[in-house]
């Protein structure tokens, strides 16, 4: 099966084609050029009901399907268009995936309040029922014209592969012929779920393509934007502010000036940039700036230390003094069944810092007009809603003053996503000042040094069992760095003031434990912080997996036993532990120094479990992971070797963020600067992956992130078989597994 084709030649569809819209909306065909301009204005109706374009079918059966999602490597820019095209039964060979408009109201997330943001791993989950509406309808619709056309009952008729076909006349007619003389109702037709395929007829949806992407990655020809040219261009390179809220007060501005190939030294609000010929000339520049510079102390983080915050942190989760700022999540009373527990276990733990380490640091293109109103901005980004709002707040213009021309992405992982994304805002305001096109670019240097970390969290865990060992009572308290105020505070009023990236996980929704607690102490350390896949998951569920171990641990159960009683209300998880303990041969001793630990989550509906095979050098205090599986259940599987991959790169991720990703912080600066000290996992440290997906008929959900936070835990818990010593702060360096030794 060929891979269809990107367009980006365009922001939508041309004319002369068929165009299809929502459920209760109308649409139009374009085939009258005298009519429509193109469909790039119908796709920006300022209502997003005249015209509801997602579909274009031209007549040579060339299938144009809009794709809302960012392409990061996570597959969504296929998998969406592909959902649409089973139920339109359309040919996959002749599909062409045009990325969306800017259009919200048409092409926006449900699942985040209707803004075009790609994350959470929740494309696939959020459009899912609305694409297969909108396919069934365009097929119905062109069943409709060709019955017309042929004068016979549209019962008589069905489709294959892009073709209407009338059985009894052995009469066809392609798509793109129908295209040709279509008529289109004024309301699209109502489609319900009986009317739907059947998930047994689907010939799409749970087969593998190929990404539509992959090509052009292979061959060099996809376009990132670090490979922008603009005409004019010139370079921009920025040393921004230690610690977040600090501003430039002196630099040896002249010394930098005179330097070659340097054009311009620009003060901004939280930084200096420096305009060049080339790139090469941008960053010297920069250096020099920063052998001479002084910064004002504004911003709350001077004079915070990572390493004493933690501490502090974790005083506060152990001390019943310190009340909590939040009671996050309660189920039944646990402190009173804790007061009733014929035995309390107790734990603490932590999670440093971490950065998001995506493949391509931040670097954005920009040509502001000479007016300074108006925006041409090229980027890689997450949120095509939230980069125009930061590049029109940046100028103080209005949104539609922007205009935003969105590329695939060196990873994304949350960190370009923001609504004051700071590589656009330099882009933007650089440009401003040299009143020329800007290529912005940051170095691993500056990534790392300006990152948006994933926030240090102290958890203080109890948990009651009564007599017979069942747990009757889950305490816990969290003291963590705020996130959502921070990186979005309108999102933060608008939610209620609930930080969800800091504390999703800590609920134990699917295991059968009546009395639930988990209470917020809130801190606020002033270093910049952000979502990082897996957000509050990662280090919530290393905490909680690795606490049921101990628990088990205790009562002398197996693992594995304690979460099949524990799930026993909850079949579709009992179904991938079992299956992921019979992938590993649970139970099966391991010989020559190795040993398993086991884990399990439900984030967000998809319910995976995990197993880690490991061995530890005493003397260099290394942990390896030799092998890991996995099962998932994400319910329908729309590209199950899409799934696969995802779970694969989540789990090489989820890795380096258990046993060797760390950001310090000191006098509230980062102290780590590129890969050397900031150790991602390499090659050789990359385990033997076993991956299967437990399919079912259940709505899809996400898989792009829910690998990661099986890792931690399932490693710490084989360290704990292997060595009886137990491992309670990520990551799990080789300084911390020789303390554990010693």
């Amino acid at each position: 099966m060929a891979s269809p084709q990107i367009d980006r030649s365009q922001a939508a569809v041309s004319r002369r084609q068929v165009m299809m819209g929502v459920a209760g909306l109308t649409f139009a065909i374009a085939m009258d050029p005298s009519r429509f301009s193109d469909a790039a204005e119908l796709a920006r109706d300022p209502d997003g009901a005249r015209f509801t374009p997602w579909v274009s079918i031209a007549p040579d059966g060339t299938i144009s399907i809009m794709s809302p999602a960012a392409e990061m490597g996570q597959g969504s820019m296929t998998s969406l268009p592909l959902i649409l095209a089973e139920e339109l039964d359309a040919n996959w060979d002749n599909v062409r995936i045009v990325p969306a408009p800017i259009v919200e109201k048409i092409y926006g997330n449900p699942a985040f309040g209707g803004t075009l943001t790609t994350a959470g791993s929740t494309a696939v989950t959020a459009y899912y029922d609305r694409l297969r509406i909108f396919g069934a309808q365009v097929r119905r619709i062109l069943l409709e014209n060709a019955a017309g056309k042929w004068g016979v009952p549209v019962e008589e008729l069905h489709t294959e592969p892009s073709t209407v076909v009338h059985q009894r006349s052995a009469r066809r007619l392609s798509y793109g012929e129908i295209a040709g003389f279509a008529t289109i109702p004024a309301v699209a037709p109502e489609i319900g779920p009986e009317q739907l395929k059947k998930t047994s007829a689907f010939r799409l949806i749970g087969k593998d393509v190929m990404r539509v992407e992959l090509p052009g990655k292979v061959n060099g020809s996809a376009i990132y934007s670090i490979d922008l040219q603009v005409p004019g261009m010139i370079y921009g390179a920025v040393l921004q502010s230690p610690v977040d809220g600090a501003a430039p007060e002196q630099f040896d501005a002249n010394k930098v000036k005179a330097m070659p190939g340097v054009i311009a030294t620009v003060r901004l609000p939280s930084g200096v940039g420096v305009l060049a010929e080339t790139p090469w000339a941008a960053f010297d520049g920069k250096a020099a700036v920063g052998q001479s510079i002084t910064w004002s102390r504004d911003g709350k983080a001077w004079g915070f230390d990572s390493d004493k915050g933690i501490e502090a942190f974790a005083l506060a989760a152990r001390d019943p003094g310190v009340p909590v700022t939040t009671d996050w999540f309660k189920q039944g009373d646990a402190a009173q069944a804790l007061r009733n527990a014929t035995t309390v276990v107790e734990a603490e733990y932590r999670c440093d810092y971490a950065y998001h380490a995506q493949m391509e640091p931040l670097n954005a293109v920009a040509s502001v007009s000479p007016a300074g109103d108006a925006v041409e901005l090229w980027c890689g980004t997450q949120s095509p809603t939230m980069a125009v709002d930061t590049a029109a707040k940046a100028l103080g213009i209005p949104h539609e003053k922007v205009n935003l021309h969105y590329t695939l992405l060196g990873g994304g992982f949350g960190r370009r996503g923001h609504r004051d994304d700071d590589y656009i805002v330099h882009a933007v305001l650089l440009s401003k000042a040299a009143k020329r096109p800007v290529k912005m670019m940051w170095t691993r240097e500056d990534d790392i040094r300006n990152g948006r970390l994933r926030p240090i969290t102290a958890h203080y865990l109890r948990a009651g069992l009564d007599i017979s060992g069942r747990i009757v009572a889950w305490h816990q308290r969290l003291a963590g760095d705020r996130v959502v105020p921070y990186m979005d505070p309108i999102r933060y009023k608008l939610g209620g003031e609930k930080d969800t990236i800091l504390m999703l996980g800590v609920e134990l929704r699917s295991y059968d434990i009546a009395n639930q607690y988990c209470g917020l102490i809130y801190r606020d350390s002033g270093v910049r912080t952000s979502p990082l896949r897996g957000i509050g998951y990662t280090a919530n569920k290393f905490v909680t997996e690795a606490f049921l171990d101990e628990i088990a641990q205790k009562r002398g159960v197996d693992p594995v036993e304690l979460r099949l009683a524990l799930l026993k209300d909850t079949p579709r998880g009992r179904a991938v532990v079992e299956r992921a303990a019979q992938m590993a041969s649970w139970g099966t001793k391991r010989s020559d120094g190795r040993a398993l630990g086991f884990a399990f989550i439900d984030y967000s509906g998809s319910l995976l479990a995990g197993i880690a095979e490991i061995s530890v050098d005493r003397r260099e205090g290394k942990i390896k992971v030799h092998n890991f599986w996995c099962a998932i259940d994400c319910g329908i599987a729309v590209q199950p070797d899409n799934i696969i991959a995802q779970i694969q790169g989540s789990i090489v991720y989820g890795m380096g963020m258990a046993l060797s990703e760390s950001i310090s912080i000191r006098d509230g600066a980062v102290e780590q600067s590129n890969f050397y000290d900031y150790q991602v996992m390499r090659m050789n440290d990359v385990p033997e992956m076993h991956i299967e997906i437990v399919a079912t008929d259940n709505h899809p959900t996400g898989a792009g992130q829910m690998g990661t936070p099986l890792v931690a835990p399932a490693i710490s818990n084989a360290f704990a078989a292997l060595t009886g010593k137990r491992l309670r702060e990520t990551p799990m360096t080789p300084d911390r597994v020789k303390k554990a030794l010693s």
